[in-house]
């Protein structure tokens, strides 16, 4: 499964080391005066270095990521109450939430209002089970953890007619990914869905709101 790094162009880097404090996972050093990208396992491949670079020395390439878990949906479809077509119960979200388990076709997910979370929300933020849940259905993913699963949301989108997407997502850089997914999705799944993002502190407070162009 391809995922995607970063590539230093040492014969372009000065070494002024910008991108080594903009990189959050702490996968760029020095080496002989020049950035090297030293744990490429680490680097999320969102690509906060690549603007603060003077000299354009920064660029994505494709890399083989790490194998994915098999693809749960289908047994689960058969052994789950809102996968198998059983009514929600009691404000429930539609279990399973985790996106990579949930099959594109899961009758809770029809022409519902959906919330694409990144998971560290739901346990930072007070009104997350509430204010950011209330008619929604809920989708959980990590940016850095299932940057392969757009492909999944893009599916969901359009074979469920999903109503409206709400992403929540924290104020560091690493939770644009989530963003990102979304927007692409949309892009992808050809359907003019309105997106509305949730920005949310470390503290844990809701600190924006604001339509996805």
């Amino acid at each position: 499964m391809l995922a995607r790094t970063i590539h230093i162009d040492s014969d372009r880097c000065d070494g002024c080391g910008l991108c080594i404090k903009a990189c959050h996972e702490g996968a760029i050093g020095l080496l002989d005066g020049k950035a090297v990208l030293l744990q490429e396992e680490v680097c999320d491949g969102l690509g906060d270095c690549l603007p603060v670079c003077p000299q354009n020395a920064i660029s994505f390439v494709p890399r083989e990521s790490a194998p994915a878990a098999p693809e749960t949906a289908a047994p689960c479809a058969a052994a789950c109450p809102s996968e198998g077509g059983a009514a929600r119960r009691g404000g429930a979200l539609g279990w399973p939430f985790q996106l990579r388990l949930v099959s594109p076709g899961a009758p809770h997910l029809a022409g519902a209002d959906v919330l694409l979370a990144a998971d560290c929300t739901a346990f930072a933020c007070d009104a997350f089970h509430g204010e950011l849940t209330k008619g929604r259905v809920l989708l959980i993913g990590c940016p850095k953890l299932d940057p392969e699963q757009t492909e999944k949301l893009e599916a969901i989108l359009r074979e469920s007619q999903v109503k409206s997407l709400l992403v929540a997502r924290m104020e560091v850089p690493c939770c644009q990914g989530i963003v990102r997914m979304a927007q692409e999705a949309r892009a992808s799944c050809g359907r003019d869905i309105p997106i509305t993002v949730v920005t949310i502190s470390l503290d844990g407070k809701i600190i924006g709101k604001e339509p996805l162009k």
